[in-house]
């Protein structure tokens, strides 16, 4: 199936895991919106990335990013929900603060994976699921990751993946009759610019492009049966070899299992 004439919404899609998704989708003739802080004040239309400023701790400034977007499209085929608050200030103090005890957590870390992260995809949903059900098809993909299933970083880190699972499998339930798949992404450790200031102290050795993860959700756009994959958790790297793309260095990820992280 061909994605060209396609709409995309991707949250937080200005940098990092997103900016990659919307890079990718554009590349593949999907016409992309994205939102984000750093997003010029006065968007462009028309474009094939379209960037619109929104915080999305400010549920006015969401509402309006999609109402703009359903003035300028007929509706949204897919939503990427990247947008995240959670990795702000990884080194504080000159100390790599992530993997901190949660007794020595700032208690903002917390709030940033829920505000900036759970809740915000939650809305963002809400106000795409319409247009979709009315299509009765639809993609909504979260962004998730290991730390969902284990204990990996730090544990606000942890909680907030796993109500984003759970979020990604009863929106399932409510929506599969509609025709609308949702699923949960868990990337591998990607080439971020904020995973790359933290660079010293990663093992980059199996880690992925921004882009890669967007090959993943354009293979699940393009797929006239992605139904199937609804409810599910889905690791970017074993989908490449389930739809046979690569990352955009020609290289094929490892896929990791809970057994690896």
């Amino acid at each position: 199936m061909s994605l060209h004439g396609k709409v995309a919404m991707v949250t937080g899609g200005t940098k990092g895991v997103g900016g990659g998704v919307a890079r990718e989708l554009a590349r593949q003739g999907v016409r992309v919106f994205v939102t984000g802080r750093s997003a010029p004040e006065h968007p462009v239309l028309g474009e094939p990335i379209t960037a619109i400023r929104c915080d999305h701790r400010q549920d006015s400034e969401v509402q309006a990013a999609f109402d703009l977007v359903s003035r300028e499209a007929e509706a949204i085929d897919v939503l990427v929900n990247s947008v995240w608050g959670g990795y702000e200030g990884m080194v504080e103090g000159g100390q790599f603060t992530w993997p901190k005890p949660f007794w020595e957590q700032p208690l903002w870390r917390w709030d940033a994976m829920f505000s900036v992260g759970v809740r915000a995809h939650y809305h963002a949903s809400r106000l795409a699921a319409p247009s979709m059900i009315a299509q009765r098809r639809g993609l909504i993909a979260n962004v998730s990751t290991w730390a969902a299933q284990k204990h990996i970083g730090n544990v606000a880190y942890g909680v907030s993946k796993a109500a984003t699972d759970k979020m990604t499998a009863d929106m399932a339930t409510e929506l599969k009759p509609y025709g609308v798949a949702v699923v949960s992404l868990y990337p591998g450790l990607v080439r971020t610019e904020k995973v790359m200031e933290a660079a010293q102290w990663l093992d980059l050795t199996n880690s992925e492009s921004p882009e890669f993860t967007g090959r993943a959700v354009a293979a699940l756009a393009a797929d006239p049966d992605v139904l199937r994959h609804t409810g599910k958790v889905l690791v970017v790297a074993a989908m490449a070899k389930e739809y046979g793309f690569t990352d955009i260095d020609g290289t094929t990820p490892r896929p990791l299992t809970l057994a690896d992280v």
